[in-house]
């Protein structure tokens, strides 16, 4: 028998070695430019002498903190700065190929948030309440959680959910009725994730049984649900409005002792059923999804369907029941705009919600507990125009509107680190 010769090695190799990936600036880049641009408009170009304000205790704390001034100028720049030294310690890391955490981007972002804030808001007789400020960011961040946690269910399976603007509305609508009609905000709660499911029910139905493209299904899914309860609405609902369409709202719950700590009790413990229902659900589907049997086979049928068939996983069932509950998710979401806030239910209410839910799915990188901060980022983004346009400042409403999108740009480009989806995500299983 004659022996085969291994394959000689590249001089200077070692045989069997993975190679090296190659060096990428992109991120390093983006984040100095922006920390460049920042540095120039918050700490460069502003006037001296201006001064900012900023509030943080409310009248229920245990104790007050006082309201604190800092000088607008040197207080931006200096926060810029700490910016563009972030900046210079990531194309060390690169050029090193040493990995950069969380941690980074997110204190790179407080940095510049902070910066804006100063420079947006000097010179104002009024406080900027930043306690107030978390605490709206984190209520209009509850549809963008529960919408994310749905496109992260279907879609670590295998079904791309572009469905999830009508699941959203689907969950509205119900959540308004069935609250109206039994005069409880609680049962339009529980009746929420029923809509959301139907929608994915039909999703599965034509992804899995007809075998269409996902991506148009959703398209035409949240069309469909557009045009189905803005006829409801226009039909029925307009016209019994008192029977209808008139939801309670659901009761703020304040955490006895917890609510009354500084910062942190009035933003998590001061807010209604349904944001501390979001915070059990972010727990149960981190550990679940990264630590159970349950989670392994969902991540399996999402990366390799074919290899977790041979192993006896039910690829399509598997499929059908996650994406199922990905709506019931999302329908639990869509209870936020009307018995979260006593609203009525109105025509495509949802103002394009779920695209941005999907985006901070993406900007999590389909992690529950990344789609939680992205959906924070952006809610903060949608509460921080609010509160401006209350107090006063020079940037247009409009530029605020489309932070979340800008954001979502900068994620998908690379400046967040590499994002890859699930490798079986919108291709169908046919045995």
């Amino acid at each position: 028998m004659s022996a085969v010769a291994a394959p000689a090695s590249r001089p200077g190799s070692f045989a069997g070695a993975k190679p090296l990936a190659p060096i990428s600036y992109k991120a390093p880049i983006g984040y100095a430019a922006v920390a460049a641009l920042a540095t120039l408009l918050f700490g460069i170009l502003p006037e001296s002498g201006r001064r900012t304000t900023f509030s943080v205790s409310t009248r229920d704390d245990f104790f007050q903190i006082e309201s604190f001034t800092v000088p607008s100028k040197a207080t931006a720049l200096l926060l810029c700065l700490a910016a563009l030294a972030l900046s210079a310690w990531t194309f060390q890391a690169a050029r090193t190929r040493r990995k950069v955490g969380i941690w980074l981007p997110a204190v790179y972002a407080v940095l510049l948030i902070f910066a804006l804030l100063t420079w947006a808001v000097a010179g104002k007789d009024q406080a900027l309440p930043l306690t107030s400020l978390l605490q709206g960011s984190l209520f209009l961040a509850v549809p963008l959680v529960f919408g994310a946690l749905a496109g992260l269910l279907s879609e670590r399976s295998g079904i791309i959910n572009i469905a999830i603007e009508g699941q959203l509305l689907a969950g509205a609508f119900l959540a308004a009725v069935v609250a109206t009609i039994t005069q409880s905000a609680y049962l339009g709660l529980i009746a929420a994730p029923i809509a959301g499911a139907l929608v994915s029910a039909l999703l599965v139905a034509f992804a899995i049984r007809y075998v269409v493209d996902q991506i148009i299904v959703g398209v035409v899914l949240n069309v469909l649900v557009v045009g189905i309860t803005s006829y409801l609405f226009s039909t029925v609902l307009a016209d019994n409005a008192a029977t209808l369409n008139s939801p309670p709202r659901l009761p703020r719950i304040d955490i006895p002792v917890l609510s009354q700590i500084p910062v942190v009790g009035p933003v998590l413990f001061k807010q209604t059923a349904l944001v501390y229902l979001m915070y059990v659900v972010v727990i149960v589907l981190q550990v679940m999804v990264f630590k159970s049997r349950w989670g392994l086979r969902l991540r399996a049928v999402g990366e390799h369907p074919k290899a977790a068939d041979t192993v006896g996983i039910k690829v399509n069932r598997t499929r059908v029941w996650n994406t199922i509950l990905g709506g019931a998710v999302a329908g639990l979401g869509g209870a936020f705009f009307t018995v979260a806030n006593g609203l009525a239910f109105g025509k495509e209410m949802t103002g394009g919600k779920g695209y941005i839910a999907l985006a901070a799915m993406i900007l999590g990188r389909w992690s529950p507990k990344g789609a939680l901060a992205a959906a924070l980022l952006f809610g903060f983004a949608d509460n921080l125009q609010v509160v401006l346009g209350i107090i006063g400042t020079p940037i247009p409403s409009q530029i605020m509107l489309m932070t979340p999108y800008v954001v979502t740009i900068f994620a998908v480009a690379g400046l967040v680190g590499r994002v890859r989806a699930p490798a079986a995500e919108g291709v169908a299983y046919v045995k």
